[in-house]
């Protein structure tokens, strides 16, 4: 049996009391009708209360997320600058990596001319020791006879199968021979 039966069942023996009933019965009516007025009036209150506090509680809720919201909303908009300010970050990073790298390549460059400039400058100074070296060996040679005559005698002495011998004193006497050789075939020395 459901609540609508019960009532519908309660209505019925309350409207025979009513017309069949004693006035005890009446008054004991009236009684549980005050009563009952009573107690559904109570609940209607406390039930319009807890409506109240729903309320309230559904507007604090609300004002809760408001707020929460609005921090996300702020969270957000931080997060969204500290990407922007990460990636502008990073682009300046890799801007300077690879202007870095470029330098890197441009000294690598420098050093490899230097370098080059350095040993042509060596091998500069060593041709122009050695003919230095060579005009002192064979200083006071006027003939092509004399020259070979120095020329045999130098290497003799100079002969890297020799003690004190020396494969670049050999290179560089071998050199003046044949240009001053080269010279007294051309005439131009006398």
């Amino acid at each position: 049996m459901d609540i609508f039966d019960e009532t519908v069942n309660t209505g019925q023996a309350f409207e025979k009391k009513l017309t069949d009933g004693s006035k005890e019965e009446l008054d004991e009516l009236k009684a549980w009708l005050f009563k009952e007025n009573i107690r559904v009036e109570m609940a209607k209150s406390e039930l319009k209360h807890l409506e109240e506090e729903f309320l309230k509680e559904k507007q604090k809720f609300q004002k809760e997320m408001k707020e929460i919201n609005g921090q996300l909303d702020i969270q957000r908009k931080r997060l969204k600058q500290d990407e922007a300010f990460f990636d502008k970050k990073m682009d300046i990073l890799k801007n300077g990596f690879i202007q870095l790298d470029a330098e890197r390549k441009k000294l690598e460059k420098d050093i490899i001319n230097f370098e080059a400039r350095k040993d042509a400058h060596e091998s500069f100074r060593k041709q122009e020791k050695s003919v230095d070296v060579a005009r002192f060996l064979f200083q006071g040679v006027k003939s092509q006879l004399a020259l070979k005559k120095r020329y045999k005698d130098l290497i003799k002495m100079f002969h890297p199968d020799n003690i004190a011998g020396d494969h670049e004193m050999v290179l560089i006497i071998n050199s003046a021979y044949e240009k001053l050789k080269e010279d007294y075939e051309m005439g131009k020395h006398a």
